[in-house]
């Protein structure tokens, strides 16, 4: 199961219609794997490039609807 969400993969390889593997996340800076994420919690990551910052603010946003 994902490290973030605690649920498995749900996302589907196009070919074939089999589930997608968990992504194995890992640092960019010492790249040390961290976990296992899946294709959704590994996207929204990326996304925030990795920020904690970032992350804190979507967090602030989603319970205060504030910038």
């Amino acid at each position: 199961v994902c490290a973030i969400c605690c649920r498995p993969e749900r996302g589907l390889k196009s070919k074939g219609n089999t589930p997608k593997r968990l992504a194995v996340d890992h640092d960019h800076v010492t790249h040390k794997n961290r976990g296992l994420l899946c294709h959704s919690c590994n996207v929204a990551l990326g996304l925030l490039d990795d920020n904690p910052t970032l992350f804190a603010a979507a967090i602030s946003y989603l319970t205060k609807g504030l910038c």
